[in-house]
């Protein structure tokens, strides 16, 4: 007999009021209980996607997702649900009472945790409360897949993307947008400017090319590459960048060292940077001349759909 997991997604949506941070809160009629916005994937969703669609549908809010906050798991009659929360800033929208949300509060986090029905809305809000909510966001992408180096004979900065690696980058255009890019920084690499042109053109902006963020010219100088992707979260905006899997790895390990983030990676492996894959990278500001310092590093190994369910034996 099998059962079946049901993949669902949901956020802290907040905003800035008077008197500072403010989450919404939905109380759902057909349970009449109050929690966080969520709702399951449709068919040939993204998990990211689903929690942006869901937020819009629940409370009529435009939203840009920021960090993962943690997956719930619970049961449901159907079999084991998880639910993978994000932080995500309301960027413009109004609310409407509607089918599923007849009412919809923004209050401070404490007075949301005091409100909503559930345990685990109340573990979400003090995830979210961890570290401030207003944090800086860096796509690091790690190019598409492009074939065999050794099969390819030209010069390997020409290398193209292979027909899967085209659709991984057309995977891409969809999903980064999500997290609200405004600049698209590549090493100079033809397959890493085709994995993310498609973003580029819907921004209506240029992909500036990157040495620093090479293999040859970082491994030259490593502590110039981390301080040129570090420049890059300093210039403000939401960059995508991407880069090659000799970097990827070394400077998010460097990063989290430096600033005691714990990886999603067990003790002794090696990070992991998939082609078509993400880190999304979360900053605060550094105090005095400190820099932006790392808070949170959230690892999407595809940007393909995920199963909205998936049956186990």
């Amino acid at each position: 007999m099998s059962s079946v997991a049901v993949r669902a997604a949901g956020a802290v949506l907040w905003r800035r009021g008077r008197d500072g941070v403010q989450v919404a809160v939905a109380h759902r009629p057909r349970y009449d209980d109050w929690s966080l916005p969520k709702g399951k994937l449709d068919e040939g969703e993204t998990i990211p996607a689903a929690a942006v669609r869901e937020i819009a549908e629940e409370t009529g809010f435009r939203a840009v997702l920021g960090r993962h906050l943690r997956t719930v798991r619970y049961p449901v009659a159907a079999g084991p649900k998880t639910v993978d929360y994000f932080s995500a800033t309301a960027v413009s929208g109004a609310f409407d009472p509607n089918e599923e949300v007849d009412e919809l509060r923004w209050l401070a986090p404490a007075a949301a945790s005091e409100l909503v029905s559930y345990d685990s809305d109340r573990d979400v809000l003090a995830d979210f409360t961890a570290v401030p909510a207003g944090l800086s966001t860096l796509l690091l992408v790690r190019h598409a897949k492009a074939g065999k180096r050794d099969e390819w004979q030209g010069d390997d900065d020409l290398r193209p993307l292979s027909p899967s690696g085209s659709r991984q980058a057309a995977a891409l255009r969809e999903l980064l947008p999500l997290f609200g890019p405004d600049r698209v920084v590549a090493a100079p690499r033809l397959r890493c400017e085709q994995t993310v042109g498609g973003v580029a053109e819907d921004l209506g902006v240029p992909v500036e090319h990157e040495d620093l963020l090479s293999e040859e010219f970082y491994w030259d100088d490593p502590v110039a590459g981390l301080g040129r992707l570090l420049a890059l979260v300093s210039a403000g905006g939401t960059p995508v960048v991407c880069s090659q899997g000799g970097v990827i790895p070394d400077l998010v390990w460097s990063l989290a060292t430096r600033d005691g983030v714990v990886l999603p990676v067990g003790q002794g492996e090696k990070v992991p940077s998939k082609k078509g894959s993400v880190w999304v990278l979360s900053f605060r500001a550094g105090e005095g001349n400190g820099g932006p310092r790392l808070v949170a590093a959230d690892y999407l190994p595809t940007a393909l759909p995920t199963p909205a369910t998936t049956k186990a034996g």
